[in-house]
């Protein structure tokens, strides 16, 4: 049985709709509050449902919150935000990356280092799947993605570990993957910890990958089956749009289409439209970028519009699936 785990329910795939692959829609991730960084406290329901509403408005019905429990994930924020605009959201089971781990874990008296370090990868791994069976958070919302990363061209001992417990939830429950990378940096990495744990790579999502934009590494990835997330879009101060279209365009030449996941992994005040910052919004992927890509892509010679349909639409489908 296929399905995808939303935060109202366990749904059939083609139910999904026009789907962002990657971004945060409430998160007050512990490190950053404690260093008092404002610009990564999105803390405010009303604020990030109308923002959600700009992306409503432009035909947008799903959501990947990509927000792990060291980054500040809030369960209930989230399932309020999907049941007061409609849109489905699929949550996150997990870690994200060592850098966060000093932060302090809710509930453990501890920070996230110290827990990992005194958890063994058995007991890790049957942590991420009571997020994904029971609940997270002391809530009986579940999540529908577990997920791992690593550092800047670094894997530490800890990260290393978490990676391997949750490719171990995985094989349990039977959930998709997705994985943190580093300024795109470790993807050939990431895959070959992959292999050596027998999962399958059709069943993993890098993020991040355009962070990197090099043709090469691009390609050896891919031809493992693996999704590929491009979600830098407006961040011109990594890359202008134009590297980034070339780079999903070269990915279409060689047939690798049906693994590109779009989105936009906003995080920061600065980047909602209704924080107060007047940033470009969530709305802007589907309202300005799609039609821009769309274009080039035909000066390219292939159809923009049904590559549109693909990367929103009909991927999501698989690579967010449960298989049992």
């Amino acid at each position: 049985m296929s399905f995808i785990r939303t935060l109202n329910g366990d749904i059939a795939p083609e139910e999904l709709g026009r789907t962002y692959a990657h971004d945060h829609l409430f998160c007050i991730p512990p490190l950053w509050k404690e260093k008092k960084i404002d610009d990564f406290m999105i803390d405010d329901l009303e604020a990030s449902i109308k923002d959600v509403e700009l992306f409503t408005a432009q035909g947008g019905q799903a959501v990947y919150d990509a927000t792990a429990i060291d980054y500040g994930r809030d369960p209930v924020a989230l399932k309020a935000i999907s049941d007061r605009t409609g849109i489905k959201i699929i949550a996150t089971a997990g870690f994200n990356k060592a850098i966060m781990w000093p932060g302090q874990m809710a509930g453990a008296g501890c920070t996230f280092q110290q827990w990992i370090d005194g958890h063994s990868r058995a007991e890790i791994r049957d942590h991420v799947v009571r997020e994904i069976t029971v609940g997270m958070d002391g809530t009986e919302l579940r999540g529908g993605v577990a997920k791992f990363g690593t550092g800047y061209n670094t894997i530490s001992e800890a990260e290393d570990k978490v990676m391997r417990a949750v490719l171990d939830s995985h094989k349990e429950t039977g959930s998709p993957l997705h994985s943190h990378t580093e300024l795109g940096t470790l993807i050939l990495e990431q895959l070959k910890i992959v292999k050596e744990e027998g999962v399958d790579p059709t069943r993993l999502t890098i993020a991040h990958v355009d962070r990197n934009p090099d043709h090469w590494i691009h390609l050896k990835a891919a031809e493992t089956g693996v999704f590929m997330c491009f979600d830098g879009i407006s961040r011109v101060k990594y890359h202008p749009e134009s590297i980034l279209i070339e780079c999903i365009l070269n990915l279409v030449r060689h047939g690798h289409e049906d693994q590109i996941l779009v989105g936009g992994d906003i995080a920061r005040r600065t980047m909602f439209r209704n924080y107060g910052e007047g940033g470009l919004g969530l709305g802007y992927i589907l309202e300005s970028w799609a039609p821009r890509f769309i274009e080039q892509a035909g000066d390219a010679g292939f159809d923009g519009k049904a590559l549109i349909e693909t990367f929103f639409v009909k991927n999501p489908q698989r690579a967010f699936v449960f298989k049992q």
